[in-house]
Protein backbone atom coordinates (compact mmCIF):
# COMPACT_ATOMS: atom_id res chain seq x y z
CA UNK A 1 0.00 0.00 0.00
CA UNK A 2 2.78 2.58 0.91
CA UNK A 3 4.06 1.59 -2.85
CA UNK A 4 0.67 2.50 -4.25
CA UNK A 5 0.58 5.88 -2.24
CA UNK A 6 3.89 6.81 -3.22
CA UNK A 7 3.15 6.15 -6.63
CA UNK A 8 0.13 8.32 -6.72
CA UNK A 9 1.68 10.86 -4.88
CA UNK A 10 3.98 11.47 -7.14
CA UNK A 11 1.75 11.70 -10.24
CA UNK A 12 0.15 14.22 -8.13
CA UNK A 13 3.35 16.16 -8.01
CA UNK A 14 3.67 15.86 -11.35
CA UNK A 15 0.10 17.31 -12.57
CA UNK A 16 0.19 20.05 -10.22
CA UNK A 17 3.81 21.05 -11.18
CA UNK A 18 2.27 21.11 -14.82
CA UNK A 19 -0.52 23.29 -13.84
CA UNK A 20 1.48 25.93 -11.64
CA UNK A 21 3.65 26.29 -15.32
CA UNK A 22 1.07 26.68 -17.44
CA UNK A 23 -0.43 29.50 -14.81
CA UNK A 24 3.09 30.75 -14.81
CA UNK A 25 3.11 31.43 -18.24
CA UNK A 26 -0.75 32.03 -19.23
CA UNK A 27 -0.84 35.73 -20.53
CA UNK A 28 -4.64 37.07 -19.62
CA UNK A 29 -6.07 38.76 -22.98
CA UNK A 30 -9.19 40.16 -21.94
CA UNK A 31 -11.73 41.31 -24.04
CA UNK A 32 -13.79 44.20 -24.23
CA UNK A 33 -17.37 44.21 -25.33
CA UNK A 34 -19.41 47.74 -25.29
CA UNK A 35 -23.26 47.02 -24.13
CA UNK A 36 -25.52 50.10 -24.45
CA UNK A 37 -28.94 51.03 -23.16
CA UNK A 38 -31.85 51.52 -24.51
CA UNK A 39 -33.12 55.28 -24.19
CA UNK A 40 -36.35 55.25 -26.22
CA UNK A 41 -37.96 53.15 -28.19
CA UNK A 42 -40.36 54.58 -31.10
CA UNK A 43 -42.00 53.51 -34.29
CA UNK A 44 -39.01 51.97 -35.86
CA UNK A 45 -36.09 53.53 -34.57
CA UNK A 46 -34.26 53.28 -30.74
CA UNK A 47 -31.98 55.64 -29.03
CA UNK A 48 -29.15 53.78 -27.17
CA UNK A 49 -26.53 55.41 -24.77
CA UNK A 50 -23.67 53.73 -23.63
CA UNK A 51 -22.12 52.47 -27.32
CA UNK A 52 -18.82 55.08 -27.58
CA UNK A 53 -17.06 53.33 -30.16
CA UNK A 54 -19.59 52.25 -32.34
CA UNK A 55 -19.52 53.42 -35.66
CA UNK A 56 -21.98 54.27 -38.47
CA UNK A 57 -24.14 51.32 -40.38
CA UNK A 58 -22.76 49.10 -37.71
CA UNK A 59 -25.32 45.94 -37.47
CA UNK A 60 -26.05 46.07 -33.38
CA UNK A 61 -28.14 43.18 -31.77
CA UNK A 62 -31.08 43.25 -29.50
CA UNK A 63 -32.39 41.47 -27.06
CA UNK A 64 -34.41 38.47 -29.01
CA UNK A 65 -31.75 38.46 -31.93
CA UNK A 66 -33.44 41.61 -32.79
CA UNK A 67 -31.13 43.47 -35.52
CA UNK A 68 -31.01 46.68 -35.98
CA UNK A 69 -28.22 49.35 -38.17
CA UNK A 70 -26.52 52.58 -36.76
CA UNK A 71 -27.91 55.64 -38.20
CA UNK A 72 -27.39 59.18 -36.24
CA UNK A 73 -23.97 59.50 -33.85
CA UNK A 74 -24.89 62.07 -31.23
CA UNK A 75 -22.88 63.20 -28.45
CA UNK A 76 -24.95 61.66 -26.23
CA UNK A 77 -27.06 58.85 -27.48
CA UNK A 78 -26.54 56.48 -30.85
CA UNK A 79 -29.77 56.41 -33.26
CA UNK A 80 -30.88 52.98 -34.57
CA UNK A 81 -33.05 52.26 -37.35
CA UNK A 82 -34.72 48.97 -36.48
CA UNK A 83 -34.55 45.57 -38.88
CA UNK A 84 -36.75 43.65 -36.60
CA UNK A 85 -40.08 44.02 -35.04
CA UNK A 86 -40.17 45.76 -31.69
CA UNK A 87 -43.14 44.39 -29.44
CA UNK A 88 -40.85 42.99 -26.90
CA UNK A 89 -38.20 45.75 -26.82
CA UNK A 90 -38.45 48.28 -24.09
CA UNK A 91 -36.61 51.30 -22.36
CA UNK A 92 -33.64 49.52 -20.20
CA UNK A 93 -33.11 46.80 -22.19
CA UNK A 94 -29.57 45.87 -23.44
CA UNK A 95 -27.88 46.36 -27.32
CA UNK A 96 -24.49 44.60 -28.71
CA UNK A 97 -22.59 45.72 -31.07
CA UNK A 98 -21.19 42.76 -33.81
CA UNK A 99 -18.37 44.98 -35.16
CA UNK A 100 -19.95 44.79 -38.42
CA UNK A 101 -21.60 46.49 -41.24
CA UNK A 102 -24.75 45.11 -42.57
CA UNK A 103 -24.45 42.45 -45.32
CA UNK A 104 -26.39 39.92 -47.14
CA UNK A 105 -26.40 36.60 -48.78
CA UNK A 106 -25.25 36.02 -52.09
CA UNK A 107 -25.19 33.11 -54.47
CA UNK A 108 -26.79 31.08 -56.97
CA UNK A 109 -29.07 29.15 -54.63
CA UNK A 110 -30.91 32.28 -54.37
CA UNK A 111 -32.72 31.68 -57.37
CA UNK A 112 -36.03 30.50 -57.40
CA UNK A 113 -36.59 31.98 -53.18
CA UNK A 114 -37.91 34.62 -52.00
CA UNK A 115 -36.37 36.65 -49.26
CA UNK A 116 -36.37 39.75 -46.93
CA UNK A 117 -33.98 42.66 -47.24
CA UNK A 118 -31.60 40.47 -44.53
CA UNK A 119 -31.44 37.21 -46.49
CA UNK A 120 -33.92 35.23 -44.45
CA UNK A 121 -36.51 32.74 -46.53
CA UNK A 122 -39.85 34.15 -46.72
CA UNK A 123 -41.32 30.72 -48.89
CA UNK A 124 -41.03 28.33 -46.52
CA UNK A 125 -38.33 26.31 -48.37
CA UNK A 126 -35.84 25.88 -45.61
CA UNK A 127 -33.08 28.03 -44.62
CA UNK A 128 -31.24 29.67 -47.66
CA UNK A 129 -27.90 28.08 -48.08
CA UNK A 130 -25.16 29.94 -49.25
CA UNK A 131 -21.10 30.08 -49.03
CA UNK A 132 -20.01 34.20 -49.21
CA UNK A 133 -22.17 37.10 -47.83
CA UNK A 134 -21.35 40.44 -48.86
CA UNK A 135 -22.37 44.25 -47.50
CA UNK A 136 -25.04 46.05 -48.30
CA UNK A 137 -23.88 48.82 -49.00
CA UNK A 138 -21.06 48.91 -52.05
CA UNK A 139 -18.78 51.98 -54.19
CA UNK A 140 -20.38 51.72 -57.79
CA UNK A 141 -17.59 50.82 -60.48
CA UNK A 142 -15.53 53.01 -61.63
CA UNK A 143 -16.04 55.15 -65.17
CA UNK A 144 -12.57 52.94 -66.14
CA UNK A 145 -14.44 49.42 -65.11
CA UNK A 146 -17.90 50.44 -67.70
CA UNK A 147 -18.03 49.78 -70.81
CA UNK A 148 -21.06 51.37 -73.26
CA UNK A 149 -24.29 49.90 -73.27
CA UNK A 150 -24.45 47.89 -76.45
CA UNK A 151 -27.24 45.03 -76.08
CA UNK A 152 -30.63 45.58 -76.23
CA UNK A 153 -32.85 43.68 -73.36
CA UNK A 154 -35.89 43.14 -74.99
CA UNK A 155 -38.85 43.50 -72.90
CA UNK A 156 -41.47 41.79 -75.61
CA UNK A 157 -43.54 44.85 -75.47
CA UNK A 158 -43.88 46.34 -79.01
CA UNK A 159 -44.42 50.15 -77.90
CA UNK A 160 -41.29 49.59 -75.49
CA UNK A 161 -39.23 47.39 -77.68
CA UNK A 162 -40.06 49.89 -81.07
CA UNK A 163 -40.01 53.19 -79.33
CA UNK A 164 -38.25 53.46 -76.01
CA UNK A 165 -35.42 50.48 -76.43
CA UNK A 166 -34.06 49.34 -73.46
CA UNK A 167 -29.88 48.33 -73.38
CA UNK A 168 -28.73 45.71 -70.92
CA UNK A 169 -26.69 48.48 -68.15
CA UNK A 170 -29.45 50.70 -68.74
CA UNK A 171 -31.53 52.51 -65.83
CA UNK A 172 -34.80 53.31 -67.14
CA UNK A 173 -37.32 54.85 -64.92
CA UNK A 174 -40.62 54.02 -65.30
CA UNK A 175 -43.48 56.57 -63.42
CA UNK A 176 -46.98 57.17 -63.27
CA UNK A 177 -49.89 57.46 -61.09
CA UNK A 178 -51.00 54.58 -59.08
CA UNK A 179 -52.75 51.64 -60.76
CA UNK A 180 -51.44 53.06 -64.08
CA UNK A 181 -49.51 49.69 -64.83
CA UNK A 182 -46.11 50.31 -63.74
CA UNK A 183 -45.81 46.91 -62.22
CA UNK A 184 -47.35 44.90 -65.00
CA UNK A 185 -44.89 46.44 -67.52
CA UNK A 186 -42.15 45.20 -65.00
CA UNK A 187 -43.53 41.73 -64.54
CA UNK A 188 -44.06 41.27 -68.47
CA UNK A 189 -40.45 42.24 -68.95
CA UNK A 190 -39.26 39.58 -66.72
CA UNK A 191 -41.66 36.87 -68.32
CA UNK A 192 -40.00 37.57 -71.36
CA UNK A 193 -36.45 37.14 -70.19
CA UNK A 194 -37.05 33.58 -70.45
CA UNK A 195 -34.30 31.49 -72.24
CA UNK A 196 -32.37 34.71 -72.90
CA UNK A 197 -30.13 34.15 -70.26
CA UNK A 198 -30.89 36.99 -67.93
CA UNK A 199 -31.13 36.80 -64.60
CA UNK A 200 -34.18 38.91 -62.75
CA UNK A 201 -34.23 40.51 -59.13
CA UNK A 202 -37.44 41.47 -58.21
CA UNK A 203 -37.29 44.17 -55.15
CA UNK A 204 -40.73 44.65 -53.24
CA UNK A 205 -40.46 47.88 -51.15
CA UNK A 206 -43.84 48.43 -49.09
CA UNK A 207 -45.80 46.91 -51.51
CA UNK A 208 -48.85 45.28 -50.03
CA UNK A 209 -47.99 41.36 -49.28
CA UNK A 210 -51.04 40.77 -51.12
CA UNK A 211 -49.64 42.60 -54.37
CA UNK A 212 -46.36 40.76 -53.78
CA UNK A 213 -48.28 37.04 -53.25
CA UNK A 214 -50.01 37.60 -56.30
CA UNK A 215 -46.72 38.77 -58.45
CA UNK A 216 -44.56 35.59 -57.27
CA UNK A 217 -47.78 33.71 -58.31
CA UNK A 218 -47.18 35.00 -61.73
CA UNK A 219 -44.03 34.36 -61.90
CA UNK A 220 -44.41 30.80 -60.87
CA UNK A 221 -47.21 30.26 -64.03
CA UNK A 222 -45.28 31.44 -66.46
CA UNK A 223 -41.79 29.56 -65.56
CA UNK A 224 -40.05 32.44 -64.12
CA UNK A 225 -39.03 32.21 -61.01
CA UNK A 226 -36.43 29.25 -62.24
CA UNK A 227 -34.15 32.73 -62.59
CA UNK A 228 -35.42 35.27 -60.73
CA UNK A 229 -35.24 35.73 -57.10
CA UNK A 230 -37.65 37.85 -55.23
CA UNK A 231 -36.78 40.29 -52.31
CA UNK A 232 -39.49 41.61 -50.16
CA UNK A 233 -39.93 44.23 -47.62
CA UNK A 234 -43.86 44.11 -47.56
CA UNK A 235 -45.47 47.62 -45.78
CA UNK A 236 -46.25 46.13 -42.43
CA UNK A 237 -42.21 45.57 -42.16
CA UNK A 238 -40.41 48.38 -39.98
CA UNK A 239 -39.01 50.97 -41.98
CA UNK A 240 -35.59 50.44 -41.30
CA UNK A 241 -36.29 47.25 -43.50
CA UNK A 242 -38.03 48.97 -46.52
CA UNK A 243 -34.61 51.23 -46.52
CA UNK A 244 -32.11 49.21 -46.69
CA UNK A 245 -34.18 46.70 -48.89
CA UNK A 246 -33.44 47.88 -52.58
CA UNK A 247 -29.35 48.49 -51.12
CA UNK A 248 -29.65 44.60 -50.28
CA UNK A 249 -31.43 43.29 -53.73
CA UNK A 250 -28.28 45.13 -55.51
CA UNK A 251 -25.89 43.47 -53.64
CA UNK A 252 -27.48 40.24 -54.52
CA UNK A 253 -27.72 41.00 -58.28
CA UNK A 254 -24.19 42.39 -57.98
CA UNK A 255 -22.66 38.94 -57.35
CA UNK A 256 -24.46 37.80 -60.72
CA UNK A 257 -23.45 40.65 -62.92
CA UNK A 258 -19.45 40.00 -61.80
CA UNK A 259 -19.94 36.86 -62.61
CA UNK A 260 -20.15 37.95 -66.16
CA UNK A 261 -23.85 37.31 -66.17
CA UNK A 262 -26.78 39.88 -67.52
CA UNK A 263 -28.87 40.85 -64.59
CA UNK A 264 -32.09 42.76 -64.53
CA UNK A 265 -33.34 44.38 -61.48
CA UNK A 266 -36.83 45.98 -60.76
CA UNK A 267 -37.29 48.61 -57.69
CA UNK A 268 -40.98 48.74 -56.80
CA UNK A 269 -40.73 51.45 -55.48
CA UNK A 270 -38.56 54.12 -54.65
CA UNK A 271 -41.76 56.21 -53.70
CA UNK A 272 -42.29 53.91 -50.52
CA UNK A 273 -38.23 53.92 -50.14
CA UNK A 274 -37.91 57.33 -50.15
CA UNK A 275 -41.01 58.28 -47.80
CA UNK A 276 -39.12 55.19 -45.55
CA UNK A 277 -36.44 56.99 -45.61
CA UNK A 278 -37.82 60.48 -44.91
CA UNK A 279 -39.95 59.05 -41.80
CA UNK A 280 -36.48 57.04 -40.30
CA UNK A 281 -35.28 60.91 -40.49
CA UNK A 282 -37.78 63.04 -39.05
CA UNK A 283 -38.15 60.39 -36.75
CA UNK A 284 -34.37 60.44 -35.41
CA UNK A 285 -34.67 64.45 -35.90
CA UNK A 286 -32.46 65.00 -38.82
CA UNK A 287 -33.06 67.92 -40.52
CA UNK A 288 -35.99 68.38 -43.04
CA UNK A 289 -35.64 69.90 -46.63
CA UNK A 290 -38.12 70.05 -49.51
CA UNK A 291 -41.33 68.36 -48.83
CA UNK A 292 -40.29 67.23 -45.06
CA UNK A 293 -37.36 64.89 -47.34
CA UNK A 294 -34.09 65.02 -46.07
CA UNK A 295 -31.47 66.67 -47.96
CA UNK A 296 -29.38 64.02 -49.01
CA UNK A 297 -32.80 61.86 -50.77
CA UNK A 298 -31.33 62.83 -54.32
CA UNK A 299 -27.65 60.96 -53.00
CA UNK A 300 -29.31 57.94 -51.71
CA UNK A 301 -31.24 57.17 -54.99
CA UNK A 302 -27.79 58.17 -56.92
CA UNK A 303 -25.57 55.78 -54.82
CA UNK A 304 -28.57 53.08 -55.40
CA UNK A 305 -28.79 53.23 -58.79
CA UNK A 306 -25.40 54.05 -60.32
CA UNK A 307 -24.41 50.67 -59.12
CA UNK A 308 -26.34 49.28 -62.32
CA UNK A 309 -23.83 49.39 -65.43
CA UNK A 310 -22.27 46.92 -68.16
CA UNK A 311 -18.66 45.93 -66.70
CA UNK A 312 -16.09 45.97 -69.13
CA UNK A 313 -14.31 42.80 -69.95
CA UNK A 314 -11.64 43.02 -67.83
CA UNK A 315 -14.06 43.06 -65.39
CA UNK A 316 -15.96 40.05 -67.03
CA UNK A 317 -18.63 41.56 -69.33
CA UNK A 318 -21.78 41.32 -66.70
CA UNK A 319 -24.47 44.12 -66.51
CA UNK A 320 -26.37 45.31 -64.23
CA UNK A 321 -30.20 46.65 -66.09
CA UNK A 322 -32.17 49.01 -63.44
CA UNK A 323 -35.91 49.78 -64.14
CA UNK A 324 -36.72 51.71 -61.13
CA UNK A 325 -40.88 52.62 -60.56
CA UNK A 326 -42.33 55.65 -58.94
CA UNK A 327 -45.35 57.15 -58.25
CA UNK A 328 -46.48 60.69 -59.44
CA UNK A 329 -49.63 62.24 -57.74
CA UNK A 330 -52.07 63.64 -60.33
CA UNK A 331 -49.85 63.37 -63.24
CA UNK A 332 -47.04 65.59 -61.65
CA UNK A 333 -44.15 64.43 -63.10
CA UNK A 334 -42.38 67.70 -62.26
CA UNK A 335 -42.93 66.98 -58.72
CA UNK A 336 -39.26 66.56 -56.19
CA UNK A 337 -38.37 62.83 -56.21
CA UNK A 338 -40.19 62.47 -59.97
CA UNK A 339 -37.44 64.94 -61.19
CA UNK A 340 -34.02 63.70 -58.82
CA UNK A 341 -35.03 60.19 -60.56
CA UNK A 342 -35.50 61.32 -63.97
CA UNK A 343 -32.05 63.25 -63.51
CA UNK A 344 -30.58 60.56 -62.44
CA UNK A 345 -31.68 58.25 -64.90
CA UNK A 346 -31.19 57.19 -68.38
CA UNK A 347 -34.55 58.01 -69.46
CA UNK A 348 -37.87 57.20 -68.39
CA UNK A 349 -41.50 55.52 -69.86
CA UNK A 350 -44.37 57.76 -68.15
CA UNK A 351 -47.48 55.99 -68.11
CA UNK A 352 -50.69 58.32 -68.73
CA UNK A 353 -53.90 57.64 -66.93
CA UNK A 354 -55.67 59.35 -69.21
CA UNK A 355 -54.53 56.76 -72.04
CA UNK A 356 -54.89 53.91 -69.47
CA UNK A 357 -58.69 55.42 -68.98
CA UNK A 358 -59.32 55.11 -72.65
CA UNK A 359 -58.09 51.37 -73.04
CA UNK A 360 -54.86 52.12 -73.95
CA UNK A 361 -53.38 49.48 -72.27
CA UNK A 362 -49.69 49.82 -71.87
CA UNK A 363 -50.80 53.61 -71.37
CA UNK A 364 -47.61 54.46 -72.87
CA UNK A 365 -47.24 58.56 -73.00
CA UNK A 366 -44.69 58.25 -76.29
CA UNK A 367 -44.69 61.99 -76.23
CA UNK A 368 -43.33 62.10 -72.59
CA UNK A 369 -40.97 59.35 -72.43
CA UNK A 370 -37.50 58.81 -73.55
CA UNK A 371 -34.33 55.88 -73.79
CA UNK A 372 -31.14 58.33 -73.95
CA UNK A 373 -28.87 55.04 -74.62
CA UNK A 374 -31.14 52.85 -75.73
CA UNK A 375 -31.37 53.90 -79.27
CA UNK A 376 -27.70 52.71 -79.80
CA UNK A 377 -28.94 48.86 -78.68
CA UNK A 378 -31.87 48.70 -80.90
CA UNK A 379 -31.58 46.26 -83.16
CA UNK A 380 -31.06 47.19 -87.15
CA UNK A 381 -34.62 45.69 -88.06
CA UNK A 382 -36.10 48.05 -85.62
CA UNK A 383 -34.60 51.33 -86.79
CA UNK A 384 -35.74 50.79 -90.25
CA UNK A 385 -39.47 49.85 -89.34
CA UNK A 386 -39.72 52.05 -86.58
CA UNK A 387 -37.43 54.78 -87.37
CA UNK A 388 -39.85 57.74 -87.93
CA UNK A 389 -42.65 55.85 -86.46
CA UNK A 390 -42.25 57.70 -82.90
CA UNK A 391 -42.10 61.17 -84.28
CA UNK A 392 -44.96 60.41 -86.36
CA UNK A 393 -47.18 58.89 -83.65
CA UNK A 394 -46.53 61.72 -81.63
CA UNK A 395 -47.80 64.19 -84.46
CA UNK A 396 -50.80 62.13 -85.17
CA UNK A 397 -51.56 62.50 -80.91
CA UNK A 398 -51.74 66.45 -81.23
CA UNK A 399 -53.49 66.01 -84.33
CA UNK A 400 -56.28 64.15 -83.24
CA UNK A 401 -56.36 66.99 -80.15
CA UNK A 402 -56.69 69.43 -83.12
CA UNK A 403 -58.85 67.33 -85.00
CA UNK A 404 -62.04 67.26 -82.25
CA UNK A 405 -62.58 70.96 -82.58
CA UNK A 406 -64.90 69.93 -85.57
CA UNK A 407 -62.79 71.51 -87.88
CA UNK A 408 -63.66 70.27 -91.63
CA UNK A 409 -60.29 68.15 -92.49
CA UNK A 410 -58.50 67.45 -95.81
CA UNK A 411 -57.98 64.09 -97.15
CA UNK A 412 -54.64 64.35 -96.20
CA UNK A 413 -55.07 65.06 -92.85
CA UNK A 414 -57.69 62.58 -92.53
CA UNK A 415 -55.57 59.74 -93.93
CA UNK A 416 -52.37 60.57 -91.26
CA UNK A 417 -55.57 60.42 -88.45
CA UNK A 418 -56.87 56.84 -89.72
CA UNK A 419 -52.88 55.48 -90.16
CA UNK A 420 -52.53 56.98 -86.76
CA UNK A 421 -55.12 54.98 -84.84
CA UNK A 422 -54.25 51.91 -86.25
CA UNK A 423 -50.94 51.92 -85.20
CA UNK A 424 -52.01 52.55 -81.82
CA UNK A 425 -54.07 49.96 -81.98
CA UNK A 426 -51.10 47.61 -82.97
CA UNK A 427 -49.33 49.42 -79.77
CA UNK A 428 -52.17 47.98 -77.26
CA UNK A 429 -50.81 44.62 -75.85
CA UNK A 430 -52.26 42.43 -73.11
CA UNK A 431 -50.71 41.85 -70.30
CA UNK A 432 -48.76 38.02 -69.91
CA UNK A 433 -48.51 37.98 -73.46
CA UNK A 434 -44.97 39.49 -74.71
CA UNK A 435 -44.53 39.40 -78.24
CA UNK A 436 -40.78 38.04 -79.96
CA UNK A 437 -39.20 40.10 -82.04
CA UNK A 438 -39.46 39.14 -85.40
CA UNK A 439 -43.28 39.14 -85.00
CA UNK A 440 -43.44 42.67 -83.79
CA UNK A 441 -41.34 44.00 -86.60
CA UNK A 442 -43.51 42.39 -89.24
CA UNK A 443 -46.85 43.60 -86.68
CA UNK A 444 -44.71 47.31 -87.33
CA UNK A 445 -44.03 46.94 -90.82
CA UNK A 446 -47.25 46.00 -91.98
CA UNK A 447 -48.84 48.78 -89.94
CA UNK A 448 -46.38 51.18 -90.96
CA UNK A 449 -46.84 50.39 -94.88
CA UNK A 450 -50.09 50.62 -95.21
CA UNK A 451 -51.71 46.79 -95.08
CA UNK A 452 -54.15 47.39 -92.21
CA UNK A 453 -55.07 50.44 -93.53
CA UNK A 454 -58.29 48.83 -95.03
CA UNK A 455 -59.17 47.17 -92.07
CA UNK A 456 -61.91 48.24 -89.59
CA UNK A 457 -60.28 49.33 -86.11
CA UNK A 458 -61.89 46.45 -83.93
CA UNK A 459 -59.82 43.86 -86.88
CA UNK A 460 -56.59 44.98 -86.17
CA UNK A 461 -56.00 42.70 -83.07
CA UNK A 462 -57.46 39.80 -85.47
CA UNK A 463 -55.46 40.92 -88.07
CA UNK A 464 -51.82 41.09 -85.95
CA UNK A 465 -52.42 38.14 -84.44
CA UNK A 466 -52.68 36.32 -88.37
CA UNK A 467 -49.22 38.43 -89.29
CA UNK A 468 -47.31 37.29 -86.86
CA UNK A 469 -48.17 33.35 -86.96
CA UNK A 470 -47.71 33.63 -91.20
CA UNK A 471 -44.32 35.46 -90.44
CA UNK A 472 -43.24 32.83 -87.93
CA UNK A 473 -44.30 29.95 -90.46
CA UNK A 474 -43.48 31.42 -93.67
CA UNK A 475 -40.11 33.39 -93.12
CA UNK A 476 -37.90 31.46 -90.67
CA UNK A 477 -34.77 32.40 -92.08
CA UNK A 478 -36.07 36.23 -92.41
CA UNK A 479 -37.07 35.83 -88.30
CA UNK A 480 -33.34 34.07 -87.25
CA UNK A 481 -31.98 36.88 -89.09
CA UNK A 482 -34.04 39.35 -87.27
CA UNK A 483 -33.26 38.04 -84.18
CA UNK A 484 -29.59 37.69 -84.56
CA UNK A 485 -29.08 40.98 -85.67
CA UNK A 486 -28.64 41.49 -89.21
CA UNK A 487 -29.30 44.06 -91.09
CA UNK A 488 -32.92 42.95 -93.47
CA UNK A 489 -32.88 43.25 -97.33
CA UNK A 490 -35.34 45.50 -99.04
CA UNK A 491 -36.10 41.67 -100.79
CA UNK A 492 -36.69 41.06 -96.87
CA UNK A 493 -38.97 43.99 -96.23
CA UNK A 494 -41.02 42.98 -99.77
CA UNK A 495 -41.62 39.54 -98.54
CA UNK A 496 -42.68 40.79 -95.14
CA UNK A 497 -44.71 42.85 -96.65
CA UNK A 498 -46.02 39.73 -98.91
CA UNK A 499 -46.80 37.48 -96.08
CA UNK A 500 -48.59 40.35 -94.20
CA UNK A 501 -50.73 40.96 -96.80
CA UNK A 502 -51.97 37.61 -97.44
CA UNK A 503 -52.68 36.60 -94.05
CA UNK A 504 -55.27 39.28 -93.73
CA UNK A 505 -57.72 38.25 -96.86
CA UNK A 506 -59.92 36.50 -95.10
CA UNK A 507 -60.68 39.41 -92.19
CA UNK A 508 -63.05 41.97 -93.47
CA UNK A 509 -62.41 44.83 -94.78
CA UNK A 510 -63.52 48.40 -93.91
CA UNK A 511 -66.79 49.12 -94.56
CA UNK A 512 -66.96 51.82 -96.90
Amino acid sequence: MSQDNQVLQTVLDNTFTTFDRVLTNQKPDLKSQEIGIVKFIGQGIARVAGLPGVKSEEVVQFRGNGMGMVFNLDPDEVGIILLDKSEHLKAGCEVRRTGRVLDVPVGKTLLGRVVDPLGRPLDNKGSVRVSQRRAAEREAPGIMDRAPVTVPLQTGIKVVDALIPIGRGQRELILGDRASGKSAIALDTIINQKDKDVLCVYCAIGQRSSSVAKLIADLQKYGAMDYSLIVVAAGEEPPGLQFIAPYAATAMAEYFMEQGRDVLIVYDDLTAHARAYRELSLLLRRPPGREAFPGDIFYIHSRLLERSTHLNAEKGGGSLTALPMIDTEAQHISAYIPTNLISITDGQIYLSPTLFQKGVIPAVDVGKSVSRVGGKTQLPAYRAVAGDLRLSYSQFEELEVFSRFGTRLDEATRKTLERGRRVREVLKQNQYEPMPVAEQIAVLLAVTSGVFDDLAIENIATAQKAVAQAVTEKLPQVCQSIQSGEKLSEADFTAIANVAKNAIVNITPLAL
